[in-house]
């Protein structure tokens, strides 16, 4: 951490335009200027939305029939994440020409710390601005960032002129620039939070400097620092390679409630499979197992079985699985998707770690 003789950081938060959808645009022309929505099926979700889906009101997460509704014209494509890894790749080797300091928060953005100013370019406003044309010409594809201080100012200012844009926010226009925004946008604070804020008479970031710390404390318990940090602009987390992961899984929605155990452990199978993939990927070991299941009323359940030593192999991590979704019979109603991951990873402390995780 800096001490207050030391110059500023300079934090870039790099964040791709809609990157899956994009993704599709780029490489299916038919598709360009129209709305598109990547995931999908009868019973699925939308991984990801164009630009043009947007503007219906269609975000990531949402069910697919719901999408479809809000929109007859929406085109679904099936994910490619094999080629939104090799993009996520050949992206991060830009980044890595301006800096060692990255931080990747998932495979369509990072934080990148540019206190060093590697190419002599002369400021962050340039490192970024670089970046994005790199971007633009090596993949077809548009960035937006933010330029800031700090991390959570940064990513703020990365999302205030999407799509393509480019934000610069001084450590002189910090807390001013959080005071306008609205804290439902704030990192760290989730939708019942802002729910919650809102009955308190806190929709803005003045509306919550205007709070107490001590104030804070009695409503919010733990996360009061955190709050009443970034309603002034202070944030001192440092940019961190190497971001260690929280938790490796995969999961998948069915088509139709299954309530069948041989056919929902063949299914389980699967997707162990895919989860043991991205372990091996991700190069990390655990010791707990975890089984999600959400049912067809969307009752959402998870159980965990945890091990004195690292689960050793697929045939263990299976075996574990298998073993938490029989212990569910009889089954109270179908299941329409079922997930398995692994936690307790081997890692060091610090700041919130990444979630690896993604439906097949």
């Amino acid at each position: 951490m800096a001490d207050a003789t030391s110059p500023p950081c300079k934090i870039i938060h790099v964040d791709m335009d809609a990157f899956y959808a994009s993704v599709e645009q780029r490489d299916a022309p038919e598709l360009r200027g129209r709305p598109v929505a990547v995931g999908g099926g009868h019973r699925g979700v939308v991984a990801a939305a164009s630009y043009e889906a947007r503007k219906f009101g269609i975000r990531s997460a949402m069910p697919s029939v719901t999408a479809k509704r809000r929109c007859a014209e929406l085109i679904f494509v099936k994910p490619r994440f094999d080629v939104y890894r090799a993009v996520s790749q050949q992206i991060r080797a830009i980044f890595a020409e301006y800096t060692p300091l990255i931080e990747p928060l998932s495979l369509d953005e990072a934080y990148l710390d540019v206190t060093e100013d590697r190419l002599g370019l002369g400021s962050a406003r340039a490192i970024a601005e670089d970046i994005r044309r790199r971007i633009r010409e090596e993949t077809g594809l548009t960035a937006s960032a933010g330029v800031s201080y700090c991390k959570f100012i940064a990513k703020l200012a990365s999302d205030h002129r999407k799509p393509d844009g480019l934000t610069v926010i001084t450590p002189e226009r910090g807390a001013e620039f959080v005071a306008s925004l609205p804290v439902a946008r704030f990192h760290g604070v989730g939708p019942v939070t802002a729910r919650k804020m809102k009955g308190l008479g806190i929709e803005t970031g003045a509306d919550l400097a205007a709070w107490s710390l001590t104030q804070l404390q009695a409503h919010f318990g733990s996360s009061a620092d955190w709050y009443w940090r970034i309603c002034r602009g202070i944030d001192e987390r440092e940019v961190k390679p190497d971001r260690p992961y929280k938790s490796v899984s995969a999961e998948r929605t069915f088509d139709e409630d299954l309530v069948d155990l041989e056919r929902l452990s063949a299914e389980l199978e699967r997707i162990a499979g895919y989860a043991w993939e991205r372990v091996k990927r991700a190069e990390v070991s655990g010791r707990t197992v975890t089984l999600k299941v959400k049912y067809g009323d969307f009752t959402l359940i998870t159980r965990s079985k945890s091990f004195a030593s690292d689960v050793k192999d697929i045939e263990a991590f299976t075996a574990a699985g298998q073993g938490l979704l029989r212990a569910l019979f009889p089954l109270p109603r179908g299941i329409r998707l079922l997930g398995l991951g692994l936690h307790n990873l081997n890692e060091s402390g610090g700041e919130p770690s990444a979630q690896l995780g993604l439906e097949i």
